[in-house]
């Protein structure tokens, strides 16, 4: 790939909002990841739901639900960091099939490690953990779909 490719690419994956693009082929291989933090994205997730038919604007309403039954829950989870899903996708625990976890429940973490990953349109996304400490629970089982905003893991800082 020459420069010129590569930054048509790059113009392309910012117009689309794409924050992380990967590609290997028998003589090259190229991976791009864009700033900010996927916020763009689940801002698109959520005006794309949001010009669904009304038939479909169901799902998003009943992932609304589950969302507040932790946050009623918060009451006895006091100082947990919740990390919830920036989109919509598929969960996984790993970076690849039969590979170790990305974490477990009572691992430390840190700011910025890689707690999984969602996958999108054939793009794998990873979310990271926002600060610190312990992971006290996983709330997604691996290879399940999630929805935007759906909590993914809760952290004691």
């Amino acid at each position: 790939m020459d420069l010129e490719q590569i930054e048509s690419l790059l113009k392309m994956l910012a117009d689309h909002d794409v924050s992380e693009f990967r590609y290997k082929g028998e003589d090259a291989s190229i991976q791009l990841r864009l700033g900010p933090p996927p916020a763009p994205i689940a801002q698109v997730a959520q005006a794309a739901m949001a010009s669904l038919p009304a038939a479909p604007m169901a799902a998003p309403a009943a992932a609304a639900a589950p969302a507040a039954a932790p946050a009623a829950a918060a009451s006895s989870d006091e100082g947990l960091v919740i990390v919830e899903s920036p989109m919509v996708g598929t969960f996984y625990r790993a970076p690849s099939p039969g590979a170790p976890d990305f974490t477990e429940v009572g691992k430390s973490v840190t700011a910025g490690q890689t707690l999984c990953i969602v996958e999108a349109m054939k793009l794998m996304n990873e979310i990271e953990a926002d600060v610190g400490g312990t992971v006290v629970e996983i709330l997604v089982e691996n290879a399940q779909p999630v929805q935007f905003g759906q909590p993914l893991f809760k952290i004691r800082p």
